[in-house]
């Protein structure tokens, strides 16, 4: 390749805090960068020189410096600073100056609300990995997690991205810790001690990697580093932590996971770490155990993108044009040129793309993009790959696993490899724990409900013990003790000084969004408005509001009751075939029977009572003609049919009377304007109210002793007609008063009885999972028979409907057969007649009458001799 013998050279500044370990690193990567990229493009005109200027880790001098480059050196771009801090200013002294300003290590997402085109960040943001932090606790199960983060702008950046990222899959953020950059070890030490007071056992670390160094040495002192406890470390920590020197701080951080950027592992960068290391160690002999991170590889790319731009953007007029100021007092950032190739610089570094020692390497809108992140495991002497993050695919244990899937986003465990956790152990935290060194759950408790089977709240008055005890305790006293862990509680009575309730159920459940209460047990209904500001468990009783009211007997009350069990067109009916069974019958025997012969009273009575006595089976009279036993044999099956039907539908009558109901419906207790019972505190009230029910008709009634008094009196005399509450309540006073009252429906719907605790709290989950244990297994039933027994000893009453008559549509078909076979007979019985008197009937008018005298003689005698003819 051509060698110029002549350079143009270009002024290029760095700015860096030359005191830290890293910056020296990401220094010699920096001039190794200029070294290879001029050694293989010798024929490049433009060459880089370098002015290095020291932050001094000082916001104000990493302005200075920068000022001073751009004044007095004349930098047409600048590499740096090292912090996101520093950064904020010299982006803006760039922007006037028009100089772009690279950083290879300011992440803070707050950098680029300052929308310069000028600023070039030739790093990841902290926002990339958010998601990615939200996908590992999405993946493990995590319901909380606390961020520990730095009190500057580098901590606080990426804080509002990830709290919406794990609120995003469903996790709370219970608290947020700072931690001052300039804190004390004592410092650090009363906030762990104040984290490990909390529940929450999640804990994202996202500051410098010196203290998170001190973080960690002091958490794993004070026993934070155990079992059950998890750590997770942004990139900042992750990078700068993962290859410390100090066994110590390494030592302490066991178990811990980290994110950070994935540097695909290429024979180029194998190369190059083999030749940064003698390098460094020829320029730095006291510095044996430094090692390459992702910040130093970074600022390698990133100058030798620089220097790509600078040829491309040509040398016509590296100068800088002096700022129009009118004012001769002026101080020097008022007076600080602008420079000529500043745009053009810009514009090919937008356009710059290669393949860096970290991969591709191009900027879209100033912001180097993301690519796959890396997730460790702090083991042994260093850090351990478990799998990678990538923004649109999610979680996978290799690259290769994600490009080959199908899914678009993975948050599952299995992704992943075994995990080494905190303690040395290999099972997943639960992310939360009761703290042993924590105040006890304070769950709260109504006063004594109406019905004390469900809570009962008792006062020793001698010792000044309270006691807690009913059926809703019992389940919750059992689903605590079905829980793979131990937890302290105690019950606070919801009440006043003096004894009596503090309030509505509202309020109760309200205190657990006031934080005054952990939790609420009790009988306690699960509805959507108590919803928005506490989460329930799963419940464990039926759900629903009913309406209870008393029944009535009405049996033997009735001297016709005997007519109900057939509708009046049925009744109709079958008296109408009685009488047509009766007449074909005697058409069929009349002329051949002696029993249906006779004067025509005889044969009236005859016939109908024929037709008649086939209820009973008791007939007298012989049926000598086929026709009319087919006919008789088929009316006799149907009126088998009636009358046991009959029997069935009159004894319905007579029994099922007595439950019948005084009051079917609402509408009609409001019509009719009714009292109706609640009970006080309870929500049952409003949805009375919203039913149209008026104030001066609602009658709070607080034991069901007194219920069956108000029912007792009647709604005219000082009682009530109705009653509404919850089914476990109507059920339980029902089991007292079977025989008087039933549960009429509709039921208004609702959640059941379930547990309170705040939202977001870890509990819900597990408790539920143990109620439904409880609920489904032998324990329950224990419970019912303990604080519920009497249910056992009386029928479930329901929703008592008297029984319907029965009615001609029942019984149409079998009325058909009867009707076809009746006409059928009689047709065939007139088709003989004719048949075989066709030669009478054909005879003349006077003819015939003489022969039908003579037939009807002739018939007679055949009688009197004992002969039947058909």
């Amino acid at each position: 390749m051509a060698q110029n013998t002549t350079f143009i050279p270009v002024n290029v500044g760095l700015v860096l805090d030359l005191d830290y370990l890293e910056a020296n690193i990401a220094l010699s990567c920096i001039n190794m960068a200029l070294s290879d990229f001029y050694a293989t493009h010798g024929d490049y005109k433009t060459r880089m020189v370098l002015t290095t200027r020291d932050s001094k880790k000082d916001v104000v001098a990493a302005a200075a410096a920068a000022l001073d480059l751009i004044k007095n050196v004349e930098a047409q771009a600048i590499l740096g600073p090292t912090t996101s801090m520093q950064a904020n200013f010299v982006i803006g002294l760039g922007e006037k100056a028009q100089v772009p300003i690279i950083s290879f290590s300011a992440s803070s997402d707050s950098l680029t609300s300052t929308r310069s085109p000028y600023f070039f960040r030739a790093t990841q943001n902290d926002s990339s990995q958010v998601n990615g932090i939200g996908a590992l606790v999405q993946a493990f199960g995590w319901k909380e997690a606390v961020p520990i983060y730095m009190d500057n702008e580098y901590g606080e950046g990426v804080i509002p991205y990830l709290t919406d990222a794990l609120q995003a899959v469903d996790a709370h953020v219970p608290y947020r810790s700072v931690i001052s950059p300039s804190a004390t070890d004592d410092q650090i030490a009363e906030e762990l001690y104040k984290l490990m007071t909390m529940q929450t056992r999640v804990f994202i670390v996202h500051m410098f990697a010196s203290l998170g160094a001190r973080l960690f040495v002091k958490a794993k002192e004070i026993g934070m580093m155990s079992k059950g406890y998890v750590w997770i470390m942004t990139d900042g920590p992750t990078v700068g932590l993962s290859t410390s020197p100090d066994p110590s701080v390494i030592d302490s951080m066991q178990g811990v996971l980290g994110i950070k950027p994935y540097i695909p592992k290429t024979t180029e960068l194998g190369n190059f770490r083999l030749r940064w290391k003698r390098k460094f160690q020829q320029d730095n002999a006291d510095m044996v155990d430094a090692e390459l991170n992702i910040y130093a590889l970074q600022a390698y790319d990133a100058t030798v993108a620089l220097a790509m731009a600078i040829e491309k953007a040509g040398t016509t007029n590296l100068g800088f044009r002096e700022a129009n100021v009118s004012n001769t007092s002026v101080t020097d950032l008022e007076n600080l040129g602008i420079s000529q190739n500043g745009p053009n610089l810009l514009r090919a570094l937008s356009n710059t793309s290669f393949k860096g020692v970290t991969g591709d390497f191009f900027f879209i809108n100033g912001q180097l993009q993301p690519s796959a992140f890396e997730i460790v495991n702090m083991n042994g002497n260093g850090e351990r790959r478990i799998g990678f993050w990538i923004p649109r695919k999610g979680l996978a244990k290799t690259l290769n696993s994600i490009a080959n899937t199908t899914s678009t986003y993975s948050t599952s465990k299995s992704s992943l490899a075994p995990v080494i956790w905190a303690g040395d152990s290999t099972s997943i935290p639960k992310g939360w724990e009761i703290p042993t060194n924590g105040k006890k759950l304070r769950i709260g408790v109504p006063r004594s409900s109406t019905f004390g089977q469900f809570v009962k709240v008792t006062t020793d008055l001698n010792s000044n013990m309270t006691t807690v005890t009913g059926y809703c305790i019992a389940i919750f006293e059992a689903a605590v003790d079905a829980l793979p862990y131990a937890i302290t509680y105690e019950y606070i009575p919801f009440v006043k000084p003096d004894g009596r309730s503090a309030g509505t159920y509202n309020d109760l459940v309200y205190q657990v969004y006031l934080k005054s209460y952990d939790a609420v047990v009790g009988d306690t209904t699960i509805i959507a408005n108590r919803s928005k500001y506490v989460d329930f468990t799963l419940p464990y009783t039926e759900s629903g509001v009913s309406m209870i009211v008393p029944i009535k007997d009405s049996r033997n009350k009735n001297a016709w009751v005997f007519l109900k069990p057939l509708t009046w067109d049925l009744w109709v009916t079958s008296f109408c075939f009685f009488v047509l069974i009766g007449f074909v019958v005697w058409v069929l025997e009349h002329g051949i029977n002696e029993d249906f012969q006779g004067p025509p009273s005889h044969q009236i009575g005859t016939s109908f009572w024929f037709s008649f006595s086939t209820m009973v089976f008791a007939h007298r009279e012989r049926v000598v003609s086929n026709l009319a036993r087919i006919v008789v044999t088929i009316w006799c099956f149907v009126v088998l049919i009636l009358t046991q039907s009959y029997t069935a539908s009159l004894s319905s009558v007579l029994t099922v009377q007595q439950l019948q109901p005084t009051v079917t419906n609402v509408d009609e207790l409001i019509k009719k304007g009714e009292f109706v019972g609640y009970q006080p505190n309870s929500f049952v009230l409003g949805i009375l109210k919203n039913l149209g029910f008026d104030d001066s008709r609602l009658m709070a009634y607080n034991t069901p002793e007194e219920c069956d008094e108000l029912f007792s009196r009647g709604s005219g005399n000082g009682g009530i007609a109705a009653a509404f509450d919850e089914v476990p309540y109507m059920k339980f006073f029902l089991s007292m008063y079977c025989s008087k009252y039933t549960i009429i429906e509709p039921t208004f719907k609702t959640g059941g009885f379930g547990f309170v605790f705040p939202k977001g709290s870890p509990l819900v989950a597990d408790v539920s999972r143990a109620v439904l244990n409880v609920t489904e297994g032998d324990k329950m039933k224990e419970i019912e028979d303990a604080w519920l027994g009497t249910q056992s000893s009386c029928q479930e009453s329901s929703t008592s409907v008297s029984s319907n008559s029965l009615s001609l549509k029942s019984f149409w078909g079998l009325f058909l057969i009867t009707g076809i076979a009746s006409i059928s007979a009689l047709m065939i019985f007139t088709t003989i007649f004719v048949y075989e008197h066709r030669a009478v009937l054909l005879q003349p008018s006077d003819l015939r009458a003489t022969t039908v005298e003579q037939s009807s003689c002739f018939v007679q005698n055949l009688h009197s001799n004992g002969l039947n003819i058909q």
